[in-house]
């Protein structure tokens, strides 16, 4: 029985160190000023980090959740977005800014960043992770049939209060 209790025990700290793992630092150009921003740049906050492509419909009506996100907590969460250069140029990506009204960053990647986050060869978008102040990634979602309530509904909102309730708590 105390071997089976270790068992477990030992399983389930391994499923925290998986979700609780570090966000890999970045330093990437936006895609509308070239300035260089890096993840650094927003410790203290919480980041809705979205990896995108412009032609991407799921991308299109995420970006409106996204843009929400923005507004209501502005002091609190950064939004960022990713596109990549193999698909994307800044010609697509301020075309798209402007047809979704996007007030957030959108920086470029050549999949290098992608990669160390996805940590496979390819990845399902839109794909959004949610990075609580400490800089810890607390949840990620790739689009799909489970996470419909992310990208289409207000899921997104729970988890980035969850994100901002944690790092609350442990301050405590």
């Amino acid at each position: 029985m105390k071997r089976v209790l270790t068992l477990l025990f030992c399983a389930g700290m391994a499923l925290t160190a998986q979700q609780l793992r570090r966000a890999p630092g970045f330093a990437l150009p936006d895609a509308i000023t070239g300035q260089i921003r890096d993840l650094y740049d927003y410790r203290g906050k919480a980041v809705v980090l979205e990896f995108m492509m412009t032609t991407c419909p799921h991308c299109a009506a995420f970006a409106e959740i996204l843009g929400e996100v923005h507004q209501k907590y502005p002091d609190r969460v950064e939004v960022i977005s990713i596109a990549n250069t193999n698909t994307d140029n800044p010609a697509t990506v301020k075309q798209y800014a402007a047809g979704h009204k996007v007030g957030y960053l959108i920086l470029f990647d050549m999949g290098q960043m992608e990669y160390s986050y996805v940590q496979k060869p390819t990845v399902d978008l839109p794909h959004v992770y949610v990075i609580d102040a400490n800089g810890y990634i607390r949840s990620d979602f790739g689009y799909g049939i489970m996470s419909h309530d992310i990208f289409e509904g207000r899921g997104l909102f729970t988890e980035i209060d969850r994100a901002l309730n944690a790092v609350n708590s442990s301050k405590k």
